[in-house]
């Protein structure tokens, strides 16, 4: 036992350490140095038992409890450099570091290394050696990753946008009326893929196996129909996703799924197949104005179809239904009608929490500038 640093934590401390290790975000070495205090406390266990249980060296337990003593738990837990270490960078070269790190990568590249920016930082600076782990730190510092890229909706938010967005968010808002129901609709692709050999079934001790040699068998279109407040749902599949395509399926809506509706507010985007022009250049005029009589269309805005919450169980349906090789049409309108089914009979629905209100706090700043005195005149 190292008698001359003896680790005491408070109530408070030990709550601090024990929520640093369960979050699962600090590093390997803040967790290691919580864990080394934690079985220290109250003299439970010796450098050697926390060094064997720890997988750590002893004169990392020991360092551990003298910072603790000496400099307190935040210094004893967080990275330190070395005694008389000297910094690499200064203030300016860190800081163009930083600002290479944020530009775009040279030609040839698809994004920067830690290498290559310890190479532009040694070529364009006072810096005559750099190592690409001395660029990883500086980096973690300012908490930049530029070897990630996350893909992200960017809409272009104006008074188009706000118009759409605020006229669905209006809909989804109004109790049901089985007589104006709010369809929302949206299509999904299917890759079909048929199996070459028999996989075999799953037993005690072992999962099912399936080989990693497949067949492709085409793709299908499927067609999802969303009313969320009868928590009602409809699959529809089809070879593809063309005018008739879509033109059949409004008159399914009409006709068979919602015959007593006066008129039925469908929400959609902005696919060139999702418009009335679909049902003229398929049905007899007499015909298509007939269904476009009962089907009142609302559009999401462009680059904004998450704001159509059809999207959210078309998820739901990949994950639950479609997440496995599927060869065939027949097989995969069996499998979504069973699934279909299941849903719908236990009136699985959306708790959709975004309303206007919502809209023009969070998005406040991106509405359209209105000079209030001219709106007035």
């Amino acid at each position: 036992m190292n008698v001359r640093y003896i680790v005491e934590l408070s109530d408070e401390e030990k709550e601090l350490l024990k929520q640093l290790i369960s979050k699962g975000k600090p590093s390997a070495r803040k967790v290691k140095r919580a864990n080394i205090l934690l079985m220290a406390d109250g003299r439970q266990h010796t450098d050697d038992e926390i060094a064997k249980a720890l997988s750590a060296g002893r004169s990392t337990v020991f360092r551990t409890r003298k910072r603790f003593v000496e400099e307190g738990l935040h210094n004893a837990i967080n990275e330190r450099g070395r005694p008389g270490g000297l910094r690499k960078l200064n203030a300016s070269q860190e800081a163009f570091l930083v600002a290479k790190a944020c530009s775009e990568p040279p030609k040839g590249r698809s994004r920067w290394t830690l290498q290559l920016l310890a190479d532009e930082v040694v070529a364009c600076t006072e810096v005559t050696e750099l190592s690409a782990d001395t660029v990883g730190r500086r980096l973690r510092d300012n908490e930049l990753k530029p070897w990630q890229k996350k893909m992200w909706c960017i809409p272009k938010v104006n008074a188009a946008f706000v118009t759409r967005m605020e006229d669905v968010l209006d809909l989804y808002a109004e109790p049901h009326d089985p007589k104006k129901p709010v369809v929302c609709i949206d299509e999904g692709l299917k890759q079909l893929v048929e199996e070459t050999r028999e996989p075999i079934p799953p037993k005690s001790g072992r999962p099912e196996r399936y080989d990693y040699e497949y067949r492709r068998a085409g793709t299908a279109n499927i067609y999802l129909l969303l009313d969320r407040l009868r928590g009602w749902r409809h699959a529809k599949v089809t070879e593809h996703k063309r005018n008739k395509d879509y033109a059949y399926l409004m008159r399914d809506l009409v006709d068979i799924h919602y015959p007593d509706a006066d008129v039925i507010r469908v929400v959609q985007d902005n696919l060139n197949t999702h418009k009335p022009e679909s049902l003229y250049v398929t049905f007899p005029p007499a015909e298509a104005r007939r269904i476009l009589r009962k089907l009142e269309f609302h559009y999401t805005p462009k680059h904004a179809s998450w704001l159509n919450m059809v999207e959210i169980e078309i998820g739901v349906m990949n994950r639950q239904c479609l997440d496995r090789r599927i060869g065939d049409f027949d097989t995969l309108r069996e499998e979504l009608a069973a699934w279909e089914a299941d849903r719908n009979a236990a009136g699985a629905t959306i708790n959709w929490m975004f309303d206007v209100d919502g809209a023009r706090t969070k998005l406040g700043r991106a509405y359209p500038e209105v000079n209030v005195s001219e709106s007035l005149r």
